[in-house]
């Protein structure tokens, strides 16, 4: 996936879940946050962030979104990080075709399975599945973690796809890791051990769980190679 229009700025500070303030061309003003994580790890003071303009006549107060971090210490190459929580879903859908499914696959959004809306259906020749995508930005001494903050959501999503096994359906959950440099993922089991705990006995059971990393860039990212789960 790729960006329009993007522009360089300077974090300065994160005002709440969807507002920071940022400095363009020495100028500070608001911009959205499209990533309601913490990412304390990331958005930090002098950092080079990366905006995306927002598409004209949006009823919007701010003129930019926030999509990349460039998390490199000073004198390191470039280290590009996305954290548009929109990313990882478009990444995703335009590699399934092809990456993870035949070219010929059928793919609809948002279908839901019992109490729960999955990201992704998908029908290739004789196989049903569904497919939760989960983009991850949580990066620790090459590790990436998820989540960064407790989400009952994302448990409720792993039970769902256990659900959707055991009606016949084949089950994926997908982690979008958002930069390049990791060697393995693994769930934050100190943040939200409900979650690793959810993800351990699903894999038992038989959900496919997957995660690979992206090439980033300022403009783009896109599904890059498969990264080991380990759990």
């Amino acid at each position: 996936m790729r960006y329009d229009d993007v522009t360089r700025g300077v974090f300065l500070s994160r005002k709440n879940r969807f507002v920071a303030r940022v400095a363009v061309d020495g100028v500070e003003q608001d911009v959205h946050v499209k990533n309601t994580g913490r990412l304390a790890e990331l958005f930090l003071p002098g950092r080079t962030v990366f905006l995306a303009r927002a598409a004209q006549g949006a009823a919007r107060r701010t003129a930019y979104d926030l999509i990349a971090v460039d998390a490199a210490q000073e004198g390191e190459p470039p280290n590009y990080v996305n954290v548009d929580s929109n990313a990882p879903n478009a990444s995703v859908e335009e590699w399934l075709c092809g990456g993870l499914f035949s070219e010929h696959a059928s793919v609809r959004h948002e279908v839901r399975h019992g109490d729960s809306r999955f990201d992704f259906y998908v029908e290739d020749g004789e196989e049903r599945a569904f497919i939760e995508v989960k983009g991850v930005t949580l990066l620790r001494e090459g590790v990436a973690l998820f989540p960064d903050a407790p989400t009952e959501r994302g448990v409720k999503h792993i039970h769902g796809l256990a659900a959707c096994l055991q009606a016949g359906y084949r089950a994926y959950l997908i982690f979008v890791i958002q930069t390049k440099g990791v060697h393995a993922l693994s769930p934050n089991d100190a943040t939200h051990p409900a979650f690793g705990a959810a993800l351990r006995s699903a894999m038992a059971a038989g959900v496919t769980v997957l995660a690979y990393d992206c090439a980033v860039g300022p403009d783009h990212m896109c599904i890059g190679a498969p990264v080991p789960v380990v759990v």
